[in-house]
């Protein structure tokens, strides 16, 4: 049995959808980042970086005590080791299949992540940070489209790296994208979002939504943490 660590963020999406595609049994602690759970003792004992999602494996491969695993990339190469699913064994689909989770988390994440910040919940709306995120963003978005030119998936097959870049996807119109202008992007996206295990994955995130606390009261516990944060 899985217990996922969750709240409804594109990295929480990742992993009940990579948990609804490989069927396997878990349940689901909600991490109200918006109240605050994300620094409760307890849950960084498993995620030293108070950040959404994480792990708890109670039964791992092998045999021994349960294993915690943070950091949505990492959770999902673990998964996908552990189930041998949604990985290729094939040496080279699979260095394609990591290449691409990477770019996600070293680049449309962080960049995408930022243009949401500036464009929708700064204080100050900063034309130059705006602008540079926005522009950027789009730029990872035309190297996605090129990349499913001539394939289904980004590494052929369905994959990790699929699952990892899709929930990125979905706020496009948020991050002042339009997927008319990268028509193999907005096929795959299409593709995926039509997948049952998708669609399953994204209906756990609506049970969620009620629980959810006006933008105004969270602000200060989602962006305004320092080095005292973690000290303290």
């Amino acid at each position: 049995m899985i217990e996922l660590y969750y709240w409804t963020t594109p990295n929480g999406h990742k992993i009940t959808m990579f948990l609804e595609e490989a069927e396997l049994p878990y349940t689901i602690v909600p991490i109200n980042i918006g109240k605050g759970d994300q620094f409760q003792p307890e849950f960084l004992k498993i995620a030293p970086n108070n950040r959404i999602p994480a792990i708890i494996d109670r039964e791992p491969i092998d045999g021994a005590e349960p294993i915690s695993v943070f950091e949505s990339g990492a959770i999902l190469l673990y998964l996908a080791e552990k189930t041998g699913k949604l990985i290729s064994s094939n040496l080279r689909e699979r260095v394609v299949t990591l290449e691409w989770l990477f770019w996600q988390m070293g680049g449309l994440g962080p960049m995408a992540g930022q243009n949401h910040h500036f464009v929708q919940y700064a204080p100050e709306k900063i034309p130059y940070a705006i602008n540079r995120y926005v522009n950027e963003t789009g730029r990872l978005y035309a190297v996605l489209n090129k990349q499913l030119q001539d394939r289904e998936f980004v590494a052929g097959h369905y994959s990790i790296a699929d699952i990892a870049i899709y929930p990125w996807i979905v706020p496009y119109k948020n991050q002042n994208q339009n997927l008319e202008d990268f028509p193999n992007l907005k096929r795959w996206f299409e593709t995926i979002q039509s997948r049952p295990a998708t669609v399953r994955a994204y209906q756990k995130a609506e049970e969620l939504k009620a629980q959810q606390v006006d933008m105004e009261q969270s602000r200060s516990l989602l962006f305004n943490q320092s080095a005292n944060t973690v000290k303290n």
